[in-house]
C-alpha cells in the first residue's frame, strides 16, 4: 500500500540514531490504525537493516530498564502503549561520540520510532501507569555479548525525569 513512499526520518545528535515517523497513522472515532514497519518503504528511506526478531517489554510506572546493548544488534524501538523516556548512548570506543547520549519521549500518541544502531545502548523509564516497549532487532538475543551501562553513571551525566526509579539488580550495578 505505501511501499513506494519512505517514512519521514530525522537525524539526531548521535550519528546513526534516527527518529522515524511510521508511514501510516490513521485515527477516527473507532480508534487507531498504525503501520509499524514496511520493509520496502524503510529500505527506500535508507534503513537497510534486516530485522529478524521482535520483542516487547511491559513495565509499570517508574520502572527503569537499564542501558543495554551489544556490538552487533540494531534495534527499531517503538511504544505500543503508554509513554516512556528513552535514552540512547554511544558505546563504541573508537567513535568521536563515545559515551555521548541523547533522549526521546516515545508514546502511543505520537507513534515515533527510534533506530538504535549496533554498539549503542538503550534504556528507558516508564512515565505512565504502564507502558509497552516494542523493538525489532537484527539478531537474536545473546546475553553473553551484552554490555550494561549504569543508568546513573556519574561520567555519563544522563538526565532522567525521575530520581528514584524501580530497577533490577543488573541495572543497579549488582549481579543478577
Amino acid at each position: 500500500m505505501t511501499a513506494d513512499l519512505p517514512p519521514r526520518i530525522r537525524k539526531t545528535p548521535l550519528d546513526g540514531v534516527l527518529v522515524v515517523e511510521p508511514l501510516t497513522v490513521f485515527e477516527d472515532f473507532r480508534g487507531q490504525y498504525v503501520e509499524l514497519y514496511n520493509e520496502p518503504a524503510y529500505k527506500a528511506g535508507g534503513i537497510s537493516y534486516d530485522f529478524i526478531q521482535d520483542d516487547i517489554s511491559v513495565s509499570r510506572q517508574h520502572v527503569l530498564r537499564g542501558i543495554h546493548g551489544d556490538r552487533k544488534t540494531a534495534k527499531l524501538v517503538s511504544c505500543l502503549h503508554g509513554a516512556f523516556y528513552l535514552v540512547v548512548v554511544n558505546n563504541i570506543p573508537d567513535s568521536p561520540q563515545y559515551r555521548q547520549w541523547t533522549a526521546f519521549t516515545l508514546s502511543d500518541r505520537d507513534r515515533e520510532q527510534v533506530l538504535v544502531p549496533p554498539g549503542f545502548g538503550n534504556g528507558h523509564v516508564v512515565l505512565t501507569e504502564s507502558a509497552m516497549f516494542h523493538y525489532k532487532q537484527t539478531t537474536t538475543y545473546d546475553r553473553s555479548s551484552q554490555f550494561t551501562l549504569l543508568w546513573n553513571d556519574p561520567e555519563l551525566k544522563i538526565w532522567w525525569p525521575i530520581h528514584n526509579p524501580i530497577i533490577s539488580q543488573r541495572d543497579g550495578g549488582t549481579s543478577a
